[in-house]
């Protein structure tokens, strides 16, 4: 199970803990930001150093996109991959999606956000940035979910400095054109669920990625935003699709009991 962010751990723990008194879960922390310069193959060599030496990997959000990343670089390690709510791969969606969370958030929330973003990138201390990276987060989370449950804070500190990193190295990628086209090399079966509510463009996310996984299959599920398992409407739903997928009894996720 690959955390969203980058840099915020723990985001797809409730996820993880619906399936864990099915099967053997593994949520490996990404490396915080500070030893060494974080990119997206540093995460990459930091997964494989950990992972068994065949898996089911479930990614949510950005943790979809590490996935993917993942996967192309060890195709003999990923028996089956699981995207959920993942993220952009080209400017027009990136563009999309944009617009989609400045209409949800109002102009309000929007200028918050733009406010939130400038501190952020001129905070000198650690402490600050990882602050206002959650604080952003949490505004975000708000205009990305339709009815969504609760869902307990697991106290794990969000990481500003490896954000920043690694999601520019993740942007250099897609300039440089070496993702998504290195994703031909992912031989698995490959599964994205994601909502019709959620801001990220399930549909065109989807067809630029099938024009490089053309074994990809969709799954989009109606009144659900980013985080499907804990949307009142669509987690039933959601969570019979990726029991299916993986092979497991459908159970309710422990938020809703």
């Amino acid at each position: 199970m690959l955390h969203g962010g980058p840099g915020a751990p723990g985001t797809g723990c409730s996820l993880a803990r619906s399936l864990a008194d099915r099967c053997t879960v593994i949520e490996p922390h990404q490396r915080r930001g500070g030893d060494v310069p974080l990119t997206v193959q540093q995460h990459v060599a930091d997964h494989a150093a950990v992972l068994p030496a065949r898996a089911t990997v479930l990614g949510w959000s950005w943790g979809a996109m590490l996935g993917l990343s993942y996967a192309a670089e060890h195709p003999d390690r990923v028996t089956s991959l699981i995207l959920v709510g993942c993220g952009t791969y080209d400017q027009a969606s990136r563009s999309l999606y944009q617009r989609r969370l400045a209409q949800r958030l109002g102009r309000t929330g929007t200028a918050r956000i733009d406010e939130l973003s400038r501190r952020r990138t001129a905070a000198t201390s650690e402490a600050e940035r990882d602050r206002l990276l959650a604080e952003l987060g949490q505004l975000a989370d708000r205009a990305q979910h339709v009815d969504p449950l609760p869902e307990p804070d697991v106290g794990l500190r969000f990481d500003g400095t490896g954000h920043g990193q690694t999601w520019a190295d993740v942007l250099h990628r897609q300039a440089s054109g070496q993702e998504p086209a290195a994703f031909r090399a992912i031989t698995c079966p490959v599964l994205m669920l994601h909502g019709h509510d959620d801001p990220h463009p399930g549909p065109a996310i989807r067809d630029t990625l099938q024009a490089f996984i053309p074994q990809l299959h969709y799954v989009e599920f109606a009144a659900c935003g980013h985080k499907p398992w804990l949307e009142r409407q669509a987690r039933q739903p959601f969570g019979e699709a990726l029991a299916r997928w993986i092979g497991v009894e459908t159970r309710q996720p422990p938020a809703a009991r």
